[in-house]
C-alpha cells in the first residue's frame, strides 16, 4: 500500500523543484537566434547575473551543467603545469580539483574534515609557506551538498589577503547562489561559478560564470583555453558568440523568469526564507537524533548550510530502506549519501523553489518512515519544526 499519487516530490539537492511559472516560460515555440527578442533576453540576463553574483565584472552563460562551469573557469585562467590549492570540505571542491588535474594542472589538496568547514587559519598558514607564490589559484565551494557544510568565504578571503598571496580566489556557488549572501566583489573573489538547477529554480543545463577584471586579463594567455569556453570569443558583438553557437533558447526563457521571481521576492527575503526553512529542518533532525541512530553530519551548528542538511546514519545498516520508503510509499525523493558517506547518510534539500508546506511535508514523510521501519528516534521532530516556524514567522 502507498499514499503516493501523482508526480514525485524532489527533496534532493539538484535538480530541485522548478516553479510552474518557470515551466510555463519554456512552453513556447523556438525563435530566431539572430534577431528579435532573444537578443534582449540574453543581454538582460548577462546584466542581471551581475546583480546575483554581486559583481561589476564579466558574466557568461554556458549550455552546460555545473561541471561545465568548472571547466570554463579553469580553462580561462590557468595553464598546463600551474599549481592550485583545493580546500577540502566535502566532495565538490575535490571534484573541481580532479577536473583541473585531468587538464594538466598540478593540484594540492589542503585536507579538511567532511564534518567541518574549511579553517581559514590553515589556509593562511599554507599560503604564507608558499614563499615563491607557486600556487596560482585557490578553489573552494561555498556550500558542499555532499557534506552539508557552508564555508565562510569572507573569512577565507581575509586569510588570503593576510598572507599577502596573489593567487586567484575561485569559488563554487552552485548550491548557494540565490539561497544566501554572495558578494563577489566585496569578498575579493576572482572567479565564481554556479548552475541553473538549484537556488536559481531553473532546469539543469546552464552553467554560469562570473569573472573579475584580474581574472579576465588572464584568459588571453591561459593555454588551457579552448574556443568553446573562451571568454574573449564570448565578448564578441554577434549574439551567437554569447553561446558559442545556437543558444539554449528555452532554458534562457526559463532563467529569465526565475530571476524575475527572485528579484520580485527580493534577495534578503529569499535568504531569510532559506534560513527559516533550513532551521526548521535542523530542529526536526535535532529531535530525531535523540534516538542516537541519526546525527548531523556537520558537527558545528554555525557550519550547517541553509541549502541542504546531511543526516548521518549511525547504525550498522544502510539508510536505503528509509529512502525507499519515502519514495515508494510517500512519493518523496530524498538525497543519498555521496563519496565516503555513500550508504551512510541521507540528505534533505531545502533550496530554490521551496516553502513551508514542502519542507514540513518532507519532514513528515521522514518521521513516518522512521516510525514504520522501527528506527530509533526522538519523537516530535516535525512538531519541533512547526514550533520554530510558528515562533519565527509572525503576522
Amino acid at each position: 500500500m502507498s499514499v503516493a499519487a501523482g508526480r514525485e516530490f524532489l527533496s534532493i539537492p539538484g535538480p530541485t523543484t522548478v516553479p510552474d511559472e518557470v515551466l510555463r516560460a519554456m512552453h513556447r515555440p523556438a525563435v530566431d537566434i539572430y534577431s528579435g527578442g532573444l537578443i534582449d533576453v540574453t543581454m538582460s540576463l548577462l546584466e542581471d547575473l551581475k546583480r546575483v553574483f554581486r559583481t561589476s565584472g564579466y558574466t557568461y552563460i554556458y549550455a552546460a551543467n555545473g561541471h561545465g562551469a568548472w571547466e570554463a573557469a579553469l580553462c580561462n585562467v590557468l595553464s598546463r603545469g600551474d599549481k592550485i590549492l583545493v580546500l577540502e570540505s566535502g566532495r565538490f571542491a575535490l571534484g573541481w580539483g580532479e577536473m583541473a588535474q585531468k587538464l594538466g594542472v598540478k593540484v594540492e589538496v589542503l585536507q579538511g574534515d567532511w564534518r567541518r568547514a574549511v579553517r581559514p587559519d590553515q589556509v593562511e598558514e599554507r599560503l604564507r609557506a608558499d614563499k615563491g607564490h607557486e600556487i596560482k589559484a585557490i578553489l573552494v565551494v561555498q556550500v558542499d551538498t555532499a557534506s552539508g557544510v557552508v564555508n565562510d568565504i569572507p573569512a577565507i578571503s581575509k586569510a588570503i589577503r593576510a598572507a599577502s598571496h596573489p593567487a586567484l580566489f575561485m569559488v563554487d556557488a552552485v548550491a548557494s547562489l540565490g539561497t544566501m549572501p554572495f558578494e563577489m566583489d566585496a569578498w575579493g573573489i576572482d572567479v565564481a561559478v554556479s548552475g541553473s538547477q538549484k537556488g536559481l529554480m531553473t532546469p539543469p543545463g546552464l552553467g554560469l560564470v562570473a569573472a573579475s577584471e584580474r581574472a579576465f586579463a588572464l584568459h588571453g594567455t591561459a593555454n588551457l583555453n579552448t574556443p568553446y569556453w573562451d571568454w574573449g570569443f564570448r565578448e564578441g558583438e554577434e549574439h551567437y558568440q554569447k553561446y558559442c553557437g545556437t543558444p539554449p533558447e528555452h532554458l534562457i526563457f526559463a532563467l529569465r523568469r526565475a530571476l524575475d521571481m527572485l528579484f520580485e521576492e527580493g534577495f534578503e527575503a529569499a535568504f531569510e526564507r532559506h534560513r527559516l526553512l533550513a532551521e526548521a529542518v535542523r530542529r526536526a533532525v535535532a529531535v530525531w537524533s535523540e534516538g542516537e541512530a541519526l546525527a548531523f553530519n556537520i558537527t558545528e551548528p554555525k557550519e550547517r548550510a541553509n541549502s541542504v542538511t546531511t543526516v548521518l546514519w549511525q547504525r550498522g545498516d544502510s539508510p536505503q530502506p528509509l529512502i525507499d520508503y519515502a519514495r515508494e510509499k510517500c512519493g518523496v525523493i530524498l538525497g543519498v549519501g555521496l563519496g565516503p558517506l555513500s550508504g551512510k547518510a541521507f540528505r534533505i534539500a531545502h533550496m530554490g523553489h521551496v516553502n513551508a508546506p514542502m519542507v514540513l511535508g518532507t519532514l513528515g514523510v521522514v518521521e513516518a518512515g522512521l516510525n514504520a521501519l522501527g528506527i530509533p528516534h526522538g519523537r516530535g521532530g516535525v512538531q519541533a519544526a512547526i514550533d520554530w516556524l510558528g515562533a519565527s514567522v509572525r503576522p
